[in-house]
This record gives structure tokens, C-alpha cells and sequence, in this order.
């Protein structure tokens, strides 16, 4: 059976933006392994499009990109799409990873007690850092790379089959490793070695850890 990739792309202020482009690459991943791809991108990043396409196409994977908190995670102009005590029963039988502040300490375990597989997140900010002189070419700019690199890496990972453990784990690799590579630098950019230790620390998976897409 064909395995189905939904993603949420709202991009309407620098933050989601960024977070849109960057995970334009898991889409093609997604497409190059054979996964059907929903993409609600923009617009299309509104709650009712989600419930709708949750309900009707079961998606396996779940990617949420946007604003959020301990209990939600918003879409374009940051109207909520799931939210604690509301609509987290949409992701039983799914495996999450929300691009977004604080949403895996709450609404993350709230959606492993009604039956999601597995929900992988931040349980506080998500932070991360970008060269203004970059807004129209947001994959060319190295400074959002040293924090969203790894997240892309994670998801390509869950894509090609390997488990959520394995891919969490190459994506906490990845932060240590631009950690390690700043710290050996003398420029101004050593000062983001804090950001990128505070985003591995709060990097958190709920759920089952060795489940896979496979």
C-alpha cells in the first residue's frame, strides 16, 4: 500500500517563511520514494483543509510547520489546525513531527493517549537564527542551515524507512556536529552554539521510538 506524507506550509510572516522552503526537499524526497504527498501549503494551511484531508486520506506521516504552544499547532496566519482537547484524536495511527515551539509538552502526549503512533517535536521554543540578506533564497542562506538542517534529515530519514530512533538520532547528530564546527570558529557565529544546544535538549519524541513507515 502506497504510504501517504501530508505537510502544513503556512508562510506568511519570516518564520514560516523559512520553514516552508526548507522542507520543500522532504517533499521531493517523499515523491522520489513513491509517497503520496499532501502539501497545505499557505492558504491551504488552515484547520478545516487538515480535518478534511486527516479524515478522508489517513495520512501515515505528518509534518506541522508553524507557530504553536504547549497546546497547539497553528497554520497560515496562525489560525490553529490541531489543539489539545479539541482535535488531537486526528493523529491516532500517525507518526508527527511538528517544526514548532512547545507543542511536543503538551499536545504531544495528549496525541499518544488518543492513539497516535508517535509525536516528535520541541517542548519548548524551537529557535533558530537567518541572514535577512537571504529572504528570497532562503536555502542558500548557511546561518538557517546550522538549525533546520537537521529536522529536513530527520523527516528524509523517517521517509526512507528507517525508524523514528535512527532518525531522531541523525538529526541530533547533525546539531552536534554544527555545534562542534562553530566551535571551532572565531567569527560572530560561535554565539549560536547556545541556540543550537538549547534546540538539541529540547528535541523530544513521544510515543514509539522504533515504529517506521515500512
Amino acid at each position: 500500500m502506497v504510504k501517504t506524507y501530508l505537510i502544513t506550509r503556512p508562510e506568511h510572516d519570516d518564520t514560516t517563511h523559512y520553514l516552508s522552503k526548507w522542507c520543500e526537499e522532504t517533499i521531493l524526497m517523499a515523491q522520489k520514494k513513491g509517497l503520496k504527498v499532501i502539501d497545505l501549503h499557505r492558504e491551504k494551511a488552515n484547520k478545516e483543509e487538515f480535518e478534511e484531508r486527516t479524515n478522508k486520506l489517513s495520512p501515515n506521516l505528518i509534518v506541522l510547520n508553524g507557530h504553536g504552544d504547549e497546546n497547539q499547532v497553528t497554520g497560515q496566519k496562525n489560525e490553529p489546525i490541531v489543539v489539545s482537547g479539541k482535535n488531537e484524536e486526528l493523529l491516532k495511527d500517525k507518526v508527527i513531527y511538528a517544526i514548532s515551539c512547545r507543542s511536543a509538552k503538551l499536545l504531544g502526549p495528549k496525541s499518544i493517549e488518543k492513539g497516535a503512533i508517535n509525536y516528535s517535536g520541541y517542548d519548548d521554543d524551537f529557535i533558530f537564527f537567518y541572514d535577512p540578506n537571504n529572504m528570497t533564497n532562503p536555502l542558500s542562506d548557511e546561518t538557517a542551515k546550522l538549525f533546520l538542517e537537521h529536522s529536513n534529515l530527520s523527516i528524509d530519514s523517517m521517509i526512507k524507512g528507517n525508524t523514528i530512533r535512527d532518525s531522531k538520532q541523525r538529526a541530533e547528530n547533525k546539531i552536534r556536529d554544527n555545534i562542534i564546527k562553530l566551535s571551532g570558529s572565531s567569527s560572530i557565529d560561535s554565539n549560536l552554539i547556545r541556540f543550537l544546544w538549547w534546540d538539541l535538549v529540547h528535541f523530544v519524541s513521544h510515543g514509539n521510538i522504533d515504529a517506521s513507515l515500512i
